[in-house]
């Protein structure tokens, strides 16, 4: 293009996101007779390919110089992406510095990001055909069990039941094949909105609710702080039954998968079929016909991850994010947006309350309460008779320990399980040993492709790096001095599982972590387990932590507490009395009193003193004061750009450069490095990290985008890359 301003005039044109890493749209003509509108889907020539891409908005004018392309075919009838959810996702590529197309794709199905028809697929069911006499293979026992199992569901079963059962879709597609198994599909039924009625709130519960803003009352945010075991999602039940009509939908976000299933069940009791679920763990149908479900106006409550901000609603009445303060909120990969910021942000433009729950509010959060831009109502006491835990600090220094556990705990764990209650001992380490040492040479195992030490699985006689994913045999020969002094060193859930099932051979030890936790169903059939209040010993990380109700557990055990007091990141205490105070609220919530034993070598830190105070909220605004007066998040703004390739002077390099690129504009901003990540080595590449602060957004955001023009404009090798990080989460 010319330098020039271009003549211009009236056209017939769109601008279209596609999902390409470009920061732009691009403009396309209409054809005669075409109609177009913003939020469908078009066929697009780029290049000399054809694309899908989504009508952002229609363009007045265009500039002369060139002949736009015209759009090759209209995908979709009517608008897809409502109007609300474009303005949000074009606000987030801005805010995030993101992208615009990868943006918007991001919140379509695998199915619709193609020129897929957007069309509801039909449920099915699949039935054992009894009429054929099995011919299976002698062998084929999986086969003939699935078999079995669907000749005894009379209503046949769909996919994601049959999963469930332990059974996959080689196993139904080889039956089909031999004719022992079909499918029909399943007429749609009205959805039934009533179930069973819901439990009494109490007088504080009640107080909450009628303080929370009805819909009518247009967008407003209340931060909910409710004291663990106080009863928010009751809360939350009543005030949709109180507020949501027949035709409206309602979102309610959880931060983990595993959180899913059991706020599915509290609602669905009530709520009947009205409750869909959206995770990352659905198939590519499931997630397009929920998807379109959602798109089509249908009355439904979603209960869902941090995507879920992202769905089609189209008359959202209310948004709920449980767990607010959660850091799966954040996205930490591509489009990293924060679940939480954009459901505010998704509130103002459709005009419905934003209701912030948790335990633990977030800095952030309290923050905004301090400014008056939220409202906060507290929960202060236990549900029904339950009482705060009593926790206690126990100091392990000079202590003997086995398996990470002290005597005074095995002695209390047996105490507890000998009067037939349940315990729960956090551990926030997964494996047998975080590190595997040669004891005769002082040799330690690192991962090859990263700054890290691998971690011995011994269930799986494999060393691993939780960072890359490497795995390699584990042997007890060093291979340096090549003696047989190989060991671990250290507690992971496996060795502490192992010597609680060593002292306790009669109680069932239940460990809960990604690795015993990755066959689809197995944390259900764990929680099923522990629901049935026979007594047993879970032992596991900070899944655990997160807003399970395990009414019969009276005593948490915390390891060791000491990980998050000295860290380099200025977040870790912040994050640290979130998980203690968390896991400790797991204790006591049934009729028995509930007991917390933190174990630590530091029990005379204020942290800790504070905990044992059960006062989250003197310490937290303790913790916000000192950020306020070190100029740190939420009171400044920060936004970090990531660099790395193979070598980590090209990492630094490419960051120095930009540093001053953006140093000589002499805006308003303070540029930190650039600096070695604190893991520096990660599969292999060499990461570099570049700060931006600012005591306001705006000088912060307009150095930002400058910065991203400016490295775009860079002929970079294909193995050097950068990502931008607004509102980090994770500053290493």
């Amino acid at each position: 293009m010319s330098s020039k301003t271009p003549e211009t005039l009236s056209v017939n044109a769109v601008r279209v996101a596609l999902a390409r890493p470009l920061r732009r749209l691009f403009d396309y003509s209409i054809p005669e007779g075409m109609n177009v509108t913003p939020g469908q889907r078009v066929r697009v020539p780029f290049g000399h390919h054809y694309l899908t891409g989504i009508v952002v908005s229609r363009c007045a004018e265009a500039p002369t110089e060139f002949k736009l392309k015209p759009i090759d075919e209209v995908l979709d009838e009517d608008a897809l992406i409502p109007q609300d959810l474009l303005d949000l996702l074009s606000w987030a590529a801005r805010y995030y510095q993101h992208p615009p197309g990868e943006c918007l794709f991001a919140a379509l199905p695998p199915q619709l990001r193609t020129a897929r028809a957007a069309e509801l697929p039909q449920p099915e069911r699949w039935f054992a055909n009894t009429a054929e006499a099995p011919d299976i293979p002698a062998r084929a026992h999986r086969q003939r069990a699935l078999l079995d199992w669907l000749g005894a569901q009379p209503q046949g079963a769909d996919k994601t039941t049959i999963d469930a059962a332990g059974f996959n879709q080689t196993l139904l597609k080889a039956l089909a094949d031999r004719g022992l198994a079909f499918n029909r599909p399943v007429e749609p039924k009205t959805i039934t909105t009533t179930g069973e009625p819901l439990v009494a709130l109490n007088p504080g519960q009640q107080q909450v609710l009628e303080a929370l803003p009805p819909p009518d009352d247009g967008f407003s945010t209340t931060l909910v702080y409710g004291v663990t075991g106080s009863g928010k999602t009751e809360v939350y039940l009543h005030y949709l039954n109180n507020w949501l009509d027949d035709t409206s939908q309602a979102l309610v976000m959880v931060p983990e998968i595993n959180l899913t299933p059991q706020t599915v069940n509290r609602f669905r009791r009530h709520f009947g079929e009205r409750i869909i679920v959206w995770h990352s763990a659905l198939n590519d149908t499931e997630r397009t016909r929920a998807w379109l479900r959602v798109q089509r106006g249908e009355p439904l409550i979603v209960v869902g991850t941090r995507s879920a901000i992202l769905l089609p609603f189209r008359k959202l009445k209310t948004l709920i994010v449980d767990e607010e303060h959660d850091s799966s909120y954040k996205q930490n990969e591509g489009f990293r947006y924060s679940g939480r910021d954009l459901a505010v942000y998704r509130g103002q433009v459709s005009s419905c309350p934003v209701i912030l729950g948790t335990a633990t509010p977030s800095l952030e959060s309290l923050h905004n309460v301090r400014l008056g831009r939220y409202q906060m109502l507290k929960l202060e006491q236990r549900a029904a008779s339950a009482k705060p835990p009593k926790i206690r600090i126990l100091d392990i220094r000079s202590r003997p320990l086995d398996g990470g556990l002290s005597r005074p705990l095995i002695d209390e764990i047996g105490q507890r399980v000998e009067a037939g209650d349940q315990v729960l001992i956090f551990i926030n380490r997964r494996g047998f040993a975080p590190v595997m040492m040669c004891f005769d040479c002082g040799h330690i195992m690192e991962c090859p492709h990263c700054d890290s030490r691998l971690a011995l699985h011994r269930q799986d006689q494999l060393l691993h790096c939780h960072h890359c994913d490497f795995r390699m045999r584990a042997t007890p020969q060093c291979p340096k001095c090549k003696s047989g002094k190989l060991s671990p060193v250290g507690e992971g859930t496996e060795r502490t599982e192992e010597v609680l099932q060593q002292h306790f051979p009669n109680t069932p030890v239940l460990r809960v972590d990604r690795d015993s936790t990755r066959r689809k169903g197995s944390m259900e059939q764990i929680l099923e387990n522990v629901h049935q209040g026979t007594p047993c010993i879970l032992v596991g990380t900070q899944m655990l932590a997160k807003g399970h109700d395990f009414p019969n557990v009276t005593l948490v055990a915390v390891v060791n507490a000491d990980g998050g007091l000295f860290s380099v990141d200025f977040r870790a205490p912040e994050q640290l009395l979130q998980t203690l105070t968390q896991v400790s609220g797991r204790a006591g919530r049934g009729k028995k009193e509930g007991h917390v034993l933190i174990q630590t070598c530091h029990g005379e830190h204020p942290l800790l003193q504070g905990l044992a105070d059960n006062d989250y909220l003197g310490l937290a605004r303790l913790l916000l004061d000192e950020r306020t007066e070190a100029e740190l998040p939420p009171a400044s703004f920060m936004a970090i750009i990531r660099a790395e390739a193979v070598d980590m002077a090209q990492s630094v390099g490419l960051l120095d450069a930009l540093s001053q690129h953006v140093l000589a504009s002499g805006d308003d901003i303070q540029v930190l490095g650039p600096l070695p990540s604190v893991m520096a080595r990660k599969a292999g590449r060499y990461r570099a990290q570049l700060i931006f602060q600012a005591a306001t957004r705006k000088p912060l955001h307009t150095q930002l985008q400058n910065a991203c023009l400016w490295l775009e404009r860079q002929k970079l090798p294909r193995h050097l890359r950068w990502q931008v990080d607004v509102d980090p989460v994770e500053t290493g």
